[in-house]
């Protein structure tokens, strides 16, 4: 008979207790989580946690050697700004180009989808693709040089081989998903704020200023910290419309050569480390800044 009562009493317990942590959100339906923590673990954390204990671990000198032996070479530790000169300008232009092109595509007018479609194409390109669209379009032989020709210009311009053909890569490609992004924060502001300042006597000039651009702004941090990190990460037009020995020596390059041409693992993996640390600052900055900008509703109503 207790052995009975107990047994019940426990099952009257069990469902208050799932109650009460369905009410918390604890439920099976986190179990949904469990492929994306997989995901997670053995694609980011796992091999991230192993380049940071192998980036200690040289083969000659202290823990710290590798990191010494980068910031202690010009050569490497120059790497840093050459990154920063190509990734900060790209990620700028592409947001701010962004910008009209979004707001002036925020309604309705024909021809939006075609228009929408021809400015996010480069997505489908790739790198490669549009590395020799580049060096087919701007280099020595290509069109641009031979219009410049036919009207008189005899020396060629230089636009690819050098920073330029890196930096017109990193625009062409991380301008759609800059595009894209801004397009969808410039959705979700309720045309309405504009038109009720519109009868209240603001040109459109004062409309932006006044209305979206502060409502934007938070969502253009955001945007540019994305595109920051897709141009960081530069490694295959800086190959092959750079010059990888000189001028757009970038940090991922830096790591691809002490890896597999010097087989200095620890030295390529504090090189990784270093590349990471910089983008966070660089985040950090821009999330700092963003902090203090309106976070209220983008709607009509709250």
């Amino acid at each position: 008979m207790t052995a009975t009562l107990e047994r019940a009493e426990r099952q009257a317990q069990t469902p208050a207790l799932r109650h009460r942590l369905a009410e918390r959100g604890v439920d099976r339906q986190l179990l949904l989580l469990v492929p994306a923590l997989l995901f997670v673990v053995l694609l980011f954390l796992y091999p991230f946690f192993y380049g940071l204990q192998l980036s200690f671990a040289p083969e000659e000198g202290g823990p710290l050697a590798s990191y010494a032996a980068f910031f202690a070479d010009p050569y490497q530790r120059g790497t840093i700004w050459i990154t920063l000169g190509l990734a900060l300008p790209a990620a700028l232009l592409n947001v701010l180009a962004s910008v009209p092109i979004a707001y002036r595509m925020r309604g309705r007018f024909r021809g939006k989808r075609l228009l929408t479609t021809v400015l996010v194409v480069p997505i489908t390109l790739g790198t490669v693709l549009t590395a020799q669209g580049l060096l087919n379009f701007l280099g020595p032989a290509g069109w641009f040089n031979k219009i410049l020709t036919a009207f008189g210009v005899d020396e060629p311009a230089r636009l690819v081989g050098n920073y330029w053909g890196v930096f017109f890569s990193l625009v062409i490609t991380g301008f759609p998903f800059a595009f894209l992004l801004i397009l969808s924060y410039l959705s979700g502001i309720d045309p309405t704020l504009e038109q009720a300042a519109a009868t209240l006597g603001a040109d459109w000039k004062q409309r932006f200023r006044r209305i979206t651009l502060p409502l934007l702004a938070p969502g253009l941090a955001t945007t540019f910290c994305l595109a920051f990190v897709l141009a960081f990460s530069v490694f295959p037009s800086a190959v092959l419309v750079g010059n990888p020995a000189g001028e757009t020596r970038v940090l991922a390059l830096a790591a691809y050569q002490a890896a597999y041409e010097q087989y200095d693992y620890s030295l390529a993996s504090a090189i990784a480390m270093v590349m990471g640390a910089v983008e966070l600052i660089v985040i950090a900055v821009v999330l700092l800044w963003r902090s203090r900008l309106y976070t209220g509703s983008t709607g009509g109503k709250g």
